[in-house]
């Protein structure tokens, strides 16, 4: 069994790997019969040399590997006939932007596994960076909080930032004001959640959020029920009636808008569910929010003051409420900042990738190097192509690739 490390080749870059050099020497030395090789690239974390010095082939082609793993969709151009790849592709759910891949692919006879789709029987998420986006998502909101009012300046990361020295930059502000809503909780929540804390942030209840004023910066992180309701106002949250039945519930969250200055959206959000802050609740006097970090990036979605995706380059916009259109970051004092980089984990990428690469060795890697690929459940529900065939799972893409 031969695997090869793929180049990225998406813009913008993403200096993630699927594998450390560490985590590599551990596989060769557990499995001595499997060969790994990296195809050279000048964008990742983990550089050139540091796989060299562990042993490790660099090459300029991966013809003749049987297993490719990248991070990002793999460039048509560079794809392989008959190959197995592995990568997020971001094409399960229809993106018209990526048919184009997913043809090629089926033209060229190669199996596909989506990272995205590596769960367990329950459907469970197995290699995620949702926690990730929750700590970078809050860190690149309180730099726009801090340079919207003039207050302080955080570093802006780059390829070598790590998590600790993340936190240790991040704690020495004084973060006068501040009061935080957080919505959700999953995974990217929980990451939000946990930056807070070891920052020095208070978290309150929602009621005392709602209710109480404070003199140190506070948090408090909101769930369905906190912020939804029946539009019959009079029954009682459902959940199960909300995923089934969206329409029959309308936004509850204009109160929490009136109290928080920063919201740090993590929830889930589906084209059905209530749009939380419509462009005239932000046009609202009352509103007292300046700065939207929209870690989950929907556009246009539940906070319709994201218009777009934001780069770890530019991370900031500004919303003009008013005109209904992005305008310069911190042009003006009416306007709301909105952090919506759809990208947030690749800001600590040597972090990311070592975890990354420890859950897809634990249920993907090991089971192809003890010769359980074909018969792997985890792996076959994640796999849309095999042979370019539509595997049954993922049949109803038939017509979206096919289609004009």
């Amino acid at each position: 069994m031969k695997i090869g490390l793929i180049k990225e080749t998406k813009i913008p870059e993403d200096n993630r790997v699927a594998l450390t050099p560490d985590e590599i020497v551990a596989l060769v030395h557990e499995f001595p019969g499997c060969e790994f090789v990296v195809q050279k690239s000048d964008i990742r974390a983990f550089s050139d040399e540091e796989y060299m010095c562990r042993g490790i082939e660099l090459v300029e082609r991966v013809d003749d590997c049987d297993v490719l793993l990248g991070i990002k969709e793999a460039d048509i151009a560079s794809l392989i006939p008959n190959k197995h790849y592995f990568f997020f592709g971001h094409i399960a759910k229809m993106q018209p932007y990526n048919k184009p891949l997913l043809k090629r692919m089926m033209e060229l006879g190669i199996t596909f596994s989506d990272y995205e789709y590596l769960v367990d029987e329950k459907g469970h998420r197995l290699c995620a960076f949702g926690w990730w986006a929750g700590v970078v998502g809050v860190y690149n909101t309180l730099r726009a909080y801090g340079l919207r009012n003039r207050t302080f300046e955080l570093p802006k990361p780059d390829k070598r930032f790590t998590l600790s020295y993340m936190l240790e930059e991040a704690k020495k502000p004084i973060y006068s004001y501040l009061k935080i809503v957080v919505t959700g909780n999953g995974r990217v929540s929980h990451g939000a959640q946990h930056f807070l804390d070891e920052v020095g942030i208070k978290r309150v209840q929602p009621q005392e959020f709602l209710e109480e004023d404070f003199e140190y910066p506070v948090y408090t992180v909101v769930k369905l029920p906190d912020i939804v309701c029946h539009v019959d106002g009079v029954s009682v949250f459902d959940r199960e009636e909300f995923h089934t039945s969206p329409s029959l519930y309308k936004s509850n969250f204009f109160p929490y808008a009136k109290v928080a200055n920063v919201l740090i959206s993590c929830h889930y959000w589906g084209p059905e569910d209530p749009v939380y802050l419509k462009k005239e609740d932000l046009r609202n006097p009352e509103v007292k929010i300046k700065v939207i970090g929209d870690v989950t990036c929907d556009i246009m979605g539940s906070v319709q003051s994201t218009l777009r995706a934001s780069t770890h380059q530019n991370p900031f916009y500004d919303y003009n409420p008013y005109a209904e259109k992005e305008e310069e970051a911190f042009s003006s004092d009416k306007n709301i900042t909105v952090m919506a980089v759809d990208t947030l984990p690749n800001a600590l990428a040597l972090d990311t990738s070592e975890y990354f690469g420890k859950t897809l060795v634990k249920y993907v890697i090991e089971d192809i190097l003890n010769g359980r690929m074909e018969s792997s459940d985890v792996i076959e529900r994640a796999t849309i192509l095999k042979n370019g065939k539509l595997t049954e799972r993922f049949a109803y893409l038939r017509d979206y690739a096919w289609s004009d």
